[in-house]
């Protein structure tokens, strides 16, 4: 009984702690920041949301940025007049995977089938195949390191915990402002309708980004899509 249950812990730390630690701590794999750049990268999870994904869409044309968002394929197929902006606007579209299900406790085939159903989403929206990824939570699983031939997987660098509403918009405009620097990828949100996220919470990062888009315009620090970064 003992041996087997070593042997279980043993295949789920194979499973799951082993890409943790070699993406999340290492980085193998996957693109967390980048260290050479002088530009920065906002990029957003979650949505398409109806509701706070146009606003933010207007914040940055009125800023002039191009963002990347990494859009759930069942949100992206409820929404695609949301994706047709994005694109139309200029900003990169990468895939959430068509359920915001951590990669620990989905099967390898199911993730690809699901990665696949996104992107063929996406392509009939845009008529561009989308090859960037973020999995939910950045939880990847052994299998996934097959998945790096054929996509480019975006962590982070910087992040304002702004799935929660505690804090208001100060919180993130005070997280992003002290943490940012040259190189970063930062995760933000535009939806709230995932699990252990306030619904409203996008409100406060759109509120937040317009003071934090100004002041680092200050700065002189420039803004792009993943693959300008």
């Amino acid at each position: 009984m003992v041996k087997v249950i070593l042997l279980v812990l043993f295949l789920l730390a194979l499973y799951w702690f082993v890409p943790y630690i070699f993406t999340r701590g290492f980085g193998i794999g996957v693109l967390k920041r980048k260290d050479s750049s002088a530009k920065i990268a906002f990029t957003f999870d979650d949505g398409p949301n109806p509701i706070y994904t146009p606003q933010l869409l207007d914040l940055l044309k009125i800023n002039n940025i191009k963002a990347t968002f990494f859009v759930v394929g069942s949100k992206a197929e409820q929404y695609p007049e949301l994706i047709e902006r994005m694109h139309a606007e200029g900003h990169l579209i990468g895939m959430h995977n068509y359920v915001h299900k951590s990669n620990w406790i989905m099967a390898p085939w199911t993730i690809r089938r699901y990665l696949r159903k996104s992107a063929s989403i996406i392509e009939k929206i845009t008529g561009e195949r989308p090859i960037y990824y973020r999995p939910p939570w950045g939880l990847l699983n052994l299998f996934d390191f097959f998945l790096m031939k054929k996509y480019k997987i975006i962590l982070w660098s910087v992040m304002a915990e702004d799935w929660s509403s505690k804090g208001g918009s100060e919180k993130v405009k005070k997280r992003l402002l002290r943490d940012i620097k040259n190189g970063d990828v930062i995760l933000l949100h535009d939806c709230g309708k995932t699990f252990g996220a306030d619904e409203d919470a996008p409100m406060n990062t759109i509120d937040a980004l317009k003071d934090v888009f100004k002041e680092l315009s200050s700065r002189g620090m420039s803004c792009v899509r993943m693959d300008e970064l």
